[in-house]
């Protein structure tokens, strides 16, 4: 059976393991969506630090990348360098999306790793692209940067070497028993049930992400094996940690999620070293979820990980979108 959010926080691991190493990172290509602040901020800083050849900051505002960079080139002692960039790259566009890969296309001569952490959760109903934006920004546009980035990163690996990472940033919270619940009356197309404007708004983050870890499995497993798609891509969660995700919660959940962070959350730094696990985590990560810097796959429930068929409906649903999105998209996967 499911069980709640709260069972998983109260005993996460906490000080994890920096598996991110100089030896790893020194000279190579990373691209980190919302780099700006909390995660993404600290696992960029880190990556600058490392010795990183050029870290990309991809952010919606320009002017928060900016002060984002400062801070990061006077900690990792890169000023006055092109190490540390500021993208644009507003995920709740997919113009922006499209724009933004074409242009590490023309411009980066390598791709090691992109940890696509950006992600909204919210409590009213808002759209963009003509879905509610958890479904436009967690779901849709993620996985249209991961597919569109795809064959890039695969042909600059074949000129460099490696076998790049695409990370996409998941939650646990799509494993708790409401989330379940919920699942139940949407998972024949989440898409339209978190678009639906009977669903409760603030339901639509964990589901989110639900769907993420069962079009993932699909895709990496099934239309995109390492051996063929030359990319690695897994999920990972980076647990209860302090950032600013919640700022928007209701006053009951935001107390309540602040209890839970006083009481049992990471720092934003410690989260970001499970960021870093899977921008660097080998081909024996390919297609897993990942937590606390190792293998999550024990806490991914059966109703989760045995149904393949829904994993694949799940995928074929977003497939047809991003189709519309940018036709022949996905059939240049291979």
């Amino acid at each position: 059976m499911p069980q709640s959010t709260d069972d998983g926080v109260a005993t996460q691991a906490h000080n994890l393991p920096l598996l991110a190493t100089r030896e790893i990172c020194s000279g190579k290509t990373y691209i980190v969506t919302g780099a700006n602040v909390g995660l993404g901020f600290e696992a960029a800083k880190h990556l600058a630090v490392l010795g990183a050849g050029r870290v990309i900051l991809a952010v919606r505002t320009p002017s928060k990348g900016e002060t984002a960079k400062a801070a990061i080139d006077a900690a990792a002692g890169t000023g006055g360098t092109d190490v540390v960039q500021v993208w644009p790259l507003d995920l709740e566009k997919f113009d922006s999306v499209k724009a933004f890969v074409k242009r590490a296309a023309a411009e980066l001569e390598r791709i090691d790793a992109v940890i696509e952490n950006a992600g909204v959760a919210l409590v009213t109903r808002e759209m963009a692209e003509g879905h509610v934006k958890p479904v436009t920004v967690n779901v849709l546009s993620t996985f249209l940067m991961a597919v569109l980035l795809v064959p890039v990163m695969r042909e600059k690996a074949k000129r460099v070497g490696g076998t790049p990472n695409i990370v996409i940033v998941t939650s646990r919270a799509g494993f708790d028993e409401k989330c379940h619940a919920d699942w139940e009356g949407i998972k024949e197309d989440p898409i339209r049930g978190m678009d639906s404007e009977e669903m409760v708004p603030v339901k639509t983050y964990p589901l989110s992400k639900l769907t993420e870890t069962f079009a993932a499995g699909h895709l990496a497993r099934e239309v995109i094996p390492v051996d063929k798609g030359g990319v690695v891509i897994n999920l990972i969660c980076p647990g209860l940690c302090v950032t600013e995700l919640g700022r928007n919660a209701p006053p009951e959940m935001f107390s309540r999620l602040k209890a839970l962070h006083d009481a049992y959350g990471r720092t934003a730094e410690d989260g970001s070293r499970t960021l870093l696990h899977g921008a660097v985590a080998g081909v024996e990560s390919h297609g897993k979820f990942l937590h606390s810097c190792q293998d999550g796959e024990p806490v991914v429930p059966d109703w989760v990980k045995n149904e393949t068929e829904l994993q694949k409906n799940t995928w074929d649903l977003i497939a047809k979108e991003l189709e519309v999105i940018e036709p022949g998209c996905v059939s240049k996967l291979l």
